[in-house]
């Protein structure tokens, strides 16, 4: 439906019927060169978290709100690499580089929605860490299976329906001459560049957007974890501060990581000596890396979910 509207609000505006992604600007000549480290990591981001998948679902011991977290950030992961990466590795393999424009604003939209989500699903999850640590007693309460339904659908519907400006102001540009993207995918304020009238409109609402729901996120998340750290100063017994605060550190690595490279991508975009192949890679590996690093972390980190993996791949491995 929504490809229907954005052709319609097209037909008549419109001159160019399609874009091109040149991919990355200032090295066209040897950027298929990064299709086989981008490649390997779009198959370890879907094979991780469909190892974490499975995981979850075989093992009694990890059906638990937390992980079921953990499986819905997969999930999110998973979208959000296949949004970008078939694409892109289209574009280097066999210079596959037009894309109609319902496509375009289409990959603009899901890719701003799993964007948000992921951060929508971070605050849910530092908000489990909360009330596991500083409301232990009350956690199987306040915690549930229904809970976890509540935040994913709240989450879904925040990001779906808020998202849906950004390809709808985009379509109502006006593009009457170059349609070459300096991008291998369709980001918003590099679609709108090339229009010929004014996009100040859509740059207000990506920068409301930004502060809506992650702005948003990344506050309650930081206030939340301030919470935590009090709760576990006040604690006599160094080992069950230690303990506490061991169930956070994978999830705080994930959130430092998510949000240090959207700053620093705003940061780039908006200097103007920064070479432009640097906030249009930082952007594509903001959306590929994390799908691969998230499983990983939580491998590492976390001893049930350790075993658990190791069980499905049914390796005899000792684990600490």
């Amino acid at each position: 439906m929504m490809l229907q509207v954005l052709r319609d609000s097209n037909s008549s505006k419109l001159q160019v019927s399609d874009f091109i992604l040149m991919g990355f600007p200032g090295i066209h000549e040897w950027q298929h060169w990064l299709s086989l480290p981008l490649a390997l990591l779009y198959l370890l981001a879907l094979s991780a978290n469909i190892l974490i998948l499975i995981t979850i679902n075989q093992e009694a011991t990890l059906h638990q709100p937390m992980y079921h977290f953990l499986g819905i950030l997969a999930v999110v992961d998973m979208g959000l690499a296949t949004t970008i990466m078939p694409k892109i590795l289209a574009i280097l393999w066999f210079n596959a580089k037009t894309i109609r424009l319902p496509e375009c604003f289409a990959q603009m939209y899901v890719i701003h929605c799993f964007v948000g989500m992921e951060s929508g699903i971070f605050f849910c999850m530092a908000i489990d860490r909360y009330v596991a640590i500083c409301r232990p007693l009350r956690y199987p309460s306040i915690i549930t299976d229904s809970f976890v339904v509540k935040a994913t659908v709240f989450m879904v519907l925040r990001d779906s329906l808020l998202t849906i400006p950004v390809p709808v102001l985009a379509a109502q540009r006006h593009y009457c001459s170059s349609n070459q993207i300096e991008h291998c995918l369709c980001s918003n304020l590099g679609v709108t560049s090339l229009s010929c009238d004014d996009r100040m409109i859509n740059s207000i609402y990506q920068l409301l957007l930004a502060w809506t729901l992650m702005g948003s996120d990344l506050g309650m998340i930081i206030l939340s974890y301030a919470l935590i750290l009090h709760s576990v100063l006040r604690l006599n017994s160094a080992e069950a501060a230690s303990k506490a605060l061991s169930t956070c550190t994978s999830h705080l690595i994930l959130i430092l990581f998510f949000y240090t490279v959207v700053v620093v991508i705003s940061i780039t975009h908006s200097t103007t000596n920064t070479a432009p192949i640097f906030p249009v890679l930082l952007n594509v590996l903001h959306n590929v890396i994390p799908p691969a690093l998230n499983p990983m972390v939580y491998a590492l980190k976390n001893k049930e979910l350790r075993h658990g993996m190791f069980k499905v791949l049914k390796l005899d491995i000792k684990s600490n």
